[in-house]
């Protein structure tokens, strides 16, 4: 059995444009044209590969097969840019990445910034938590992530990037009236704090190592990084920040930190397993912004 190459590049368009129509846009034919690739590939491999919802999206059979389309467009990327600028892609390769929340809205970016001065790509950045992050590489949505994850996914090489520390804090009015002796462990337990969402723990985590019941606490729900620290610094909650989003306003006593232990989250560098000039690129200039912005491991 084979893959034809051409196939499998259309099922990839119709996956990153989201439907048959805009896929038959980006490869300029029509969406029967497309429609009638996706069913060849699936007809020659025996399996579906799309669910044909919308967004499009590849059922189990066809990740592997948009996962191959990506890395030959990767590498094709490569070559063409080893014979210079006459043989340059017509279009910037997309990489797409997986990025927590808040290393995308702290460090994050200007890495990637200084990758596309140098480099015709754009970035399709996939935003969950340090602790799903993995999950897309391992489905071949992404081709790289910041992940909390140190086992290295199947098929993909693993870098230390460094922690990133969250300390509990809260604005001197909210502890006026919520915590007005500490965060003794009956105020906490009534007192609101902000979450992420419902996956995040981290304020949980440092309940539980102070002794509290992490269920009683009432709680906001601030799915956004920078609205989440607004969120802390307008008084709605108590929340965990990282020293980029707390140290300016520690430093005026806008915030006050409550104590208790801080709550490290290591974050790793996982990517294919490829030799990708433009991938480890990328790689390395995530990681040089890492060792500016993130406490060195332990």
């Amino acid at each position: 059995m084979e893959i034809p190459l051409d196939l499998a590049r259309t099922l990839a368009a119709v996956i990153d444009e989201g439907t048959f129509d805009a896929a038959a846009k980006r490869l300029r034919i029509t969406p029967s044209a497309v429609s009638q690739r996706v069913k060849n590939l699936e007809q020659q491999l025996g399996r579906v590969l799309v669910v044909r919802s919308k967004p499009a999206r590849p059922t189990e059979a066809g990740a592997p097969i948009v996962r191959l389309a990506r890395q030959l467009a990767l590498l094709e990327h490569d070559a063409l840019a080893a014979f210079g600028d006459d043989a340059a892609p017509d279009r910037p390769v997309s990489v797409p990445l997986a990025v927590n929340a808040d290393s995308l809205a702290t460090w994050f970016l200007p890495a990637l910034a200084r990758v596309v001065q140098r480099h015709p790509v754009v970035f399709d950045l996939h935003r969950d938590d340090q602790d799903f992050t993995a999950g897309l590489l391992e489905s071949g949505t992404v081709m790289a992530a910041v992940t909390s994850q140190a086992e290295p996914v199947a098929g993909c090489v693993v870098r230390p990037l460094g922690i990133m520390r969250y300390r509990a804090v809260a604005t001197p009015g909210y502890l006026a009236r919520w915590l007005p002796d500490g965060p003794t462990r009956k105020a906490i337990e009534s007192a609101p704090r902000v979450d992420f969402d419902r996956r995040d723990d981290l304020q949980s985590a440092w309940l539980e190592e102070i002794g509290a019941d992490a269920a009683r606490s009432p709680r906001h729900y601030v799915p956004a990084s920078n609205d989440f620290a607004e969120a802390v610094k307008l008084g709605l909650g108590w929340g965990l920040l990282p020293a980029f989003q707390s140290d300016d306003e520690l430093g005026l006593g806008a915030l006050v930190p409550l104590g208790g232990p801080p709550v490290d989250v290591p974050h790793h560098w996982q990517q294919w397993n490829l030799r990708s000039t433009l991938l480890d690129a990328i790689a390395e200039e995530v990681v040089a912004e890492s060792r500016r912005a993130l406490v060195v491991g332990r």
